[in-house]
């Protein structure tokens, strides 16, 4: 009872941050999407592709032992993208979906199949539980970064679902 507890506790935090991510970004047009407002390049819409991808790599790759085939070739170019904001936003929604699922179908307490290749990040990440944490930590971190360049760009704030 009280691990299906947390186990929902969980999945409500990872679904409030994808939420952020997507009313964040909701009403801007693709030029704005494809922007880089940052020296360091990225782009909001390149930034929702990382995340897919995260979500792909640790639920997928990392805790069932392998990932589903991707819509497109592997050309990831990390925080940017040649593609749509539909097919960004469709493949990250699709992503968060398997997710889901996996989630649904595995106690938290479930060790890993696969291993994440940076030795810090798979001694943090063993079992459901962790993975989904720093899942939501990832998503967290970058729904912030978003918030700060959609503000840069439009000088909106409050975006977010709260």
């Amino acid at each position: 009872m009280m691990i299906d507890m947390e186990k929902t506790a969980l999945c409500e935090f990872l679904g409030y941050q994808r939420a952020s991510v997507r009313a964040i970004l909701a009403d801007l047009d693709q030029e704005s999407l494809c922007t880089p407002v940052l020296p360091s390049g990225w782009t909001p819409l390149g930034l929702v592709e990382h995340l897919g991808h995260a979500e792909r790599h640790w639920f997928q790759e990392v805790f069932r032992g392998s990932a589903d085939p991707l819509p497109w070739p592997a050309d990831h170019t990390p925080l940017r993208t040649p593609r749509s904001p539909s097919q960004v936003f469709g493949f990250y929604h699709d992503q968060c979906q398997v997710s889901d699922a996996i989630i649904a179908g595995a106690a938290l307490t479930a060790a890993p199949v696969g291993r994440h290749p940076e030795e810090l990040l798979a001694s943090q990440t063993t079992d459901l539980r962790r993975i989904i944490l720093h899942v939501i930590e990832e998503t967290a971190r970058h729904a912030g970064h978003l918030d700060a360049v959609r503000e840069l760009l439009d000088g909106r704030t409050g975006l977010g679902p709260r």
